[in-house]
Order: structure tokens, then sequence, then C-alpha cells
């Protein structure tokens, strides 16, 4: 079994050189496959976990085999185990004191943002939803107190305020039960 303290992802404009790259980079390295999939508009989203050294490695030869249609790559060490947990999957905790959203333009944002925001402040991923039937964008919502959530919100942002463009964010004190059902989709 790998152990988990590094998520790596590539996002490429072509999905046969996708497919392409995801089995070379399952061979490259020891790593789990978290997602490989065709999402909007057009691209293709592979997404790995595993050891540094492993992720670095399948991340470098998955650049290599889809060389001018990769159009982003990210390698996050010591990645919190919620983020890896929240991806695509929406867990609603008993508690929801207040709720904070990031919306950015790619993939790769939320996923940074995630990671700077649970190592910043105490909250919990609720959801983050990477780039499938909405368009190419992705969001991260997480729950804990204002005050964690605001410090959390704002956290995420500048950590990835270098690799991606943010399109909004919110915070939101005591939100309504009907609120947060409709997180689980």
């Amino acid at each position: 079994m790998t152990e988990i303290d590094t998520l790596g992802f590539l996002e490429l404009n072509s999905i046969a050189k996708g497919i392409e790259a995801v089995d070379f980079m399952l061979k490259a390295a020891d790593c789990q496959l978290i997602s490989a999939k065709a999402s909007c508009p057009g691209k293709y989203y592979i997404l790995i976990s595993g050891k540094v050294d492993s992720i670095d490695r399948s991340i470098s030869e998955g650049a290599r085999i889809g060389g001018m249609h990769v159009v982003g790559k990210l390698v996050i060490p010591r990645i919190n185990p919620q983020v890896i947990r929240a991806i695509n999957m929406t867990h609603i905790p008993d508690d929801t004191r207040a709720v904070g959203a990031i919306e950015y333009y790619s993939a790769a944002g939320s996923i940074i943002a995630a990671d700077y925001a649970v190592k910043a402040a105490d909250v919990e991923l609720i959801s983050l939803q990477l780039a499938t039937g909405i368009a190419g964008k992705s969001f991260v919502v997480l729950t804990g107190d204002v005050d964690s959530v605001r410090a959390a919100v704002e956290a995420g942002i500048e950590g990835a305020k270098e690799e991606a463009m943010i399109i909004n964010h919110i915070v939101l004190p005591n939100p309504r039960k009907e609120l947060i059902n409709s997180l689980v989709f």
C-alpha cells in the first residue's frame, strides 16, 4: 500500500493524450490513482497520491507523454488528508455553524486553496468539486465556527493566488439547514 502524503494533478486539453498519460504515470512510479476523467470543456484531469518522490516521477512522466497538451500540473507535498477525501465527494458534518466557499476558474485553484484552508484553521471540508459539469470551474466548501471559516477562506485565497484565478468567495454565518442539504449532489 502506498503511503499518502502528496497529491499530484495533471490537466490536459486532449482526452486521448490524457488516457495515455495515466497509463504511463501509473507504470512510472508507485502511486494511487484517485481520479482520471474527461471533463468540461474537453479537458482530461488526472489526480494521483502517494509519496512525494513517486508523485514527482509520475507527474513528470505524464507531462512528458502529454507534451503540448499539458495545460497544468501540480504536486502538493504534505497534503492534508481531508483534501484527498473531499475531492468530488460531499460530506456534511453534524455541526455547521458557518459555511465558506471559494470558486476558481481551474481545478488546481480549489485543490491548493483547500489544502491551505484546512492547514490554517480548524475547519472541515464539505466538498471539493473539480470541473465536472461546471464548465471547467471548481470550488471548495468548508465549515467550522465563523472566525475559523473566515481565516480558512482567507488562507485558501492567499495560498492559491499565484497558481489560479479566483472567481468569488463567501462566508455565511449560521446557514439554514436547507442550504447545507443542497450541497449534497
